[in-house]
């Protein structure tokens, strides 16, 4: 077997980086939020976003990439969308299990060509169709059969509007990045500080601060009167690390790689995910849940690869989607990976 060369060796770093980065975030959240009991989500998402934009500030320092200074007004809907998914799945992680939270994400595809269809008059193929029904198909299966999901009516709404926002931001992000002539870097080097400034506002309101029980050190509901232990504030510091790790990986993965490589990848991590969610926090996994796992993969997959088939044909006669005359086309999404990784119940500290 011939030896991998530099450039080779250097995209399996890439690529082991990424997974190892992806999934890990997930499980440290969980255990963030349902182990430690560290229930502020806006407060966690705001440190994640600091230090992603610190993190952005040192990667052009060192030359990964060069700032192009955006405009507020060019940005600062992003920016919302940003802070409003990463806080919602984060919501949702306090409510779902880490699987009914993987199902969720896979429902991303189907949302977005919704939004197309409605906002663009985009239509999908009839291939595309079948793939997202497959996917519906199996996310049904896969949740009807829990009982935790169906009587979870918050959980459901918060994953539900996870996926709406997500979806928002994958569509702004494609065609902002067009529209503007910037990198994925470029525009998360734009977008941090204004979302870390959002979050700053929306910290004191929606979180409690505490600042009149700062003296009674027996309420630890409170954000300032939490018992912030060695282990929890390790915790914290690693998810933070782990959301930098995912976007400095998947911009060096592409580059590296392809787009095709860093998608196979992410059904790579969803079968980690959902198989850690099994092992590590006792979520059940009978038959016909197990099914709808795996039909939900099917039709990702499937969907993916006519994505992918499509952006490749590009060049030549266009892509498969039918596009009504007259109106504006419609931006290529990306495939964002949130910094913040989400959904989970309530997990018992002997499972960690």
């Amino acid at each position: 077997m011939a030896a991998l060369s530099g450039n080779q060796m250097k995209a399996v770093l890439y690529i082991l980086l990424n997974v190892g980065s992806g999934t890990s975030i997930v499980f440290a959240n969980k255990v963030v939020l349902s182990v430690y009991k560290f229930h502020f989500v806006y407060a966690l998402t705001l440190i994640h976003t600091a230090v992603t934009m610190v993190g952005m500030w040192s990667f052009a320092g060192i030359g990964l990439y060069q700032r192009k200074p955006l405009k507020a007004r060019q940005i600062l809907p992003l920016a919302a969308a940003f802070v409003g998914y990463i806080v919602f799945w984060n919501l949702s992680l306090q409510l779902n299990s880490v699987g009914f939270y993987q199902l969720s994400k896979i429902l991303i595809a189907p949302a977005i060509i919704i939004i197309e269809a409605v906002w663009f008059s985009k239509l999908p193929s009839r291939l595309e169709l079948a793939a997202v029904a497959l996917l519906c198909i199996g996310v049904t299966l896969a949740t009807v059969s829990d009982s935790e999901v169906t009587a979870n009516l918050p959980g459901l709404l918060m994953s539900g509007l996870a996926i709406w926002t997500t979806s928002i931001y994958q569509i702004w992000a494609g065609s902002k990045q067009k529209e503007y002539q910037v990198s994925s870097m470029q525009l998360m080097d734009n977008y941090c500080p204004y979302a870390a400034g959002l979050l700053c506002v929306l910290v004191p309101i929606f979180e409690p601060l505490g600042f009149n029980s700062m003296l009674n050190t027996s309420q630890e509901d409170t954000l300032l009167n939490y018992n912030y232990t060695p282990a929890i504030v390790g915790a914290i510091a690693l998810t933070a690390v782990l959301g930098l790790l995912v976007s400095l990986s998947t911009f060096l993965v592409i580059g590296a790689t392809s787009s095709l490589t860093y998608n196979v990848m992410g059904h790579l991590k969803t079968v980690i995910i959902l198989a850690g969610g099994f092992v590590l926090f006792d979520e059940a996994m009978p038959p016909k849940k197990l099914a709808g796992v795996l039909c939900a993969l099917g039709g990702i997959i499937w969907y993916s690869g006519l994505k992918m088939q499509q952006k490749s044909g590009a060049g030549g006669n266009g892509s498969a989607s039918k596009a009504v005359p007259g109106r504006s086309p419609p931006p290529a999404t990306t495939e964002a990976e949130p910094l913040i990784a989400t959904g989970a119940d309530k997990v018992r500290s002997a499972a960690v």
